[in-house]
Protein backbone atom coordinates (compact mmCIF):
# COMPACT_ATOMS: atom_id res chain seq x y z
CA UNK A 1 0.00 0.00 0.00
CA UNK A 2 2.78 2.44 0.91
CA UNK A 3 4.13 2.36 -2.66
CA UNK A 4 0.74 3.55 -4.01
CA UNK A 5 0.54 6.70 -1.86
CA UNK A 6 0.75 9.90 -3.87
CA UNK A 7 -0.75 11.56 -6.92
CA UNK A 8 -0.79 9.74 -10.24
CA UNK A 9 -1.55 11.39 -13.60
CA UNK A 10 -3.85 9.37 -15.81
CA UNK A 11 -2.25 8.87 -19.23
CA UNK A 12 -4.67 6.46 -20.92
CA UNK A 13 -8.25 5.34 -20.46
CA UNK A 14 -9.89 2.47 -22.31
CA UNK A 15 -13.31 4.13 -22.70
CA UNK A 16 -12.49 7.82 -23.12
CA UNK A 17 -9.84 9.70 -25.10
CA UNK A 18 -7.42 12.29 -23.72
CA UNK A 19 -9.50 15.21 -25.04
CA UNK A 20 -12.27 14.11 -22.67
CA UNK A 21 -10.39 12.84 -19.64
CA UNK A 22 -8.10 15.91 -19.53
CA UNK A 23 -10.95 18.33 -20.33
CA UNK A 24 -10.81 20.41 -17.11
CA UNK A 25 -7.53 19.35 -15.49
CA UNK A 26 -4.83 16.76 -16.05
CA UNK A 27 -6.73 13.61 -15.05
CA UNK A 28 -5.44 12.18 -11.77
CA UNK A 29 -5.97 9.84 -8.86
CA UNK A 30 -4.55 10.56 -5.40
CA UNK A 31 -4.11 7.89 -2.75
CA UNK A 32 -3.57 9.12 0.79
CA UNK A 33 -1.99 7.51 3.85
CA UNK A 34 -5.34 7.41 5.68
CA UNK A 35 -6.79 4.87 3.19
CA UNK A 36 -8.72 7.60 1.39
CA UNK A 37 -8.30 9.37 -1.91
CA UNK A 38 -9.77 11.41 -4.69
CA UNK A 39 -9.76 11.56 -8.47
CA UNK A 40 -10.90 13.56 -11.45
CA UNK A 41 -11.16 12.70 -15.11
CA UNK A 42 -13.27 14.64 -17.59
CA UNK A 43 -16.32 15.93 -15.75
CA UNK A 44 -16.19 13.12 -13.20
CA UNK A 45 -14.94 13.83 -9.68
CA UNK A 46 -14.93 11.51 -6.73
CA UNK A 47 -13.69 10.66 -3.28
CA UNK A 48 -13.06 7.16 -2.07
CA UNK A 49 -12.28 4.98 0.90
CA UNK A 50 -10.09 1.96 0.37
CA UNK A 51 -12.03 -1.18 1.25
CA UNK A 52 -9.47 -3.90 0.58
CA UNK A 53 -5.66 -3.91 0.52
CA UNK A 54 -3.63 -6.77 -0.93
CA UNK A 55 0.11 -6.09 -1.27
CA UNK A 56 0.37 -3.48 -4.06
CA UNK A 57 -3.34 -3.54 -5.01
CA UNK A 58 -6.25 -1.67 -3.43
CA UNK A 59 -10.00 -1.77 -4.01
CA UNK A 60 -12.32 1.12 -3.25
CA UNK A 61 -15.89 2.42 -3.31
CA UNK A 62 -16.32 6.00 -4.50
CA UNK A 63 -18.91 8.78 -4.45
CA UNK A 64 -18.86 12.02 -6.37
CA UNK A 65 -20.35 13.68 -9.41
CA UNK A 66 -20.53 13.35 -13.17
CA UNK A 67 -21.49 16.61 -14.89
CA UNK A 68 -22.93 17.87 -11.59
CA UNK A 69 -25.14 14.77 -11.14
CA UNK A 70 -24.50 12.47 -8.22
CA UNK A 71 -22.45 9.44 -9.16
CA UNK A 72 -20.94 6.48 -7.35
CA UNK A 73 -19.11 3.29 -8.09
CA UNK A 74 -16.13 1.15 -7.35
CA UNK A 75 -12.60 0.68 -8.57
CA UNK A 76 -9.17 -0.74 -8.01
CA UNK A 77 -5.55 0.31 -8.46
CA UNK A 78 -2.52 -1.93 -8.84
CA UNK A 79 1.17 -1.05 -8.90
CA UNK A 80 2.79 -1.97 -12.26
CA UNK A 81 6.20 -0.47 -11.52
CA UNK A 82 7.70 2.16 -9.22
CA UNK A 83 6.28 4.96 -11.37
CA UNK A 84 3.25 3.36 -13.05
CA UNK A 85 -0.12 2.03 -11.92
CA UNK A 86 -3.07 0.48 -13.67
CA UNK A 87 -6.62 0.56 -12.46
CA UNK A 88 -10.32 0.47 -13.17
CA UNK A 89 -13.27 2.79 -12.51
CA UNK A 90 -16.82 1.46 -12.58
CA UNK A 91 -20.04 3.49 -12.28
CA UNK A 92 -23.00 2.18 -10.35
CA UNK A 93 -26.36 2.41 -12.13
CA UNK A 94 -25.04 4.00 -15.37
CA UNK A 95 -22.89 1.00 -16.15
CA UNK A 96 -19.93 2.89 -17.66
CA UNK A 97 -16.50 1.59 -16.77
CA UNK A 98 -12.93 1.97 -17.92
CA UNK A 99 -9.46 0.73 -17.23
CA UNK A 100 -6.67 3.30 -16.99
CA UNK A 101 -2.91 3.70 -16.85
CA UNK A 102 -1.26 6.43 -14.79
CA UNK A 103 2.23 7.64 -13.96
CA UNK A 104 3.50 9.13 -10.71
CA UNK A 105 3.24 12.92 -10.67
CA UNK A 106 6.66 14.55 -10.55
Amino acid sequence: MQKLIGTWEIQEMETWDADYFNMEVQAYITIKENNAGQFQFGLVRGYFNIENIENDRVEFEWEGSDEMDEAAGSGWVKLKSVNEIEGHFSFRFMGDDSTFLATRKK
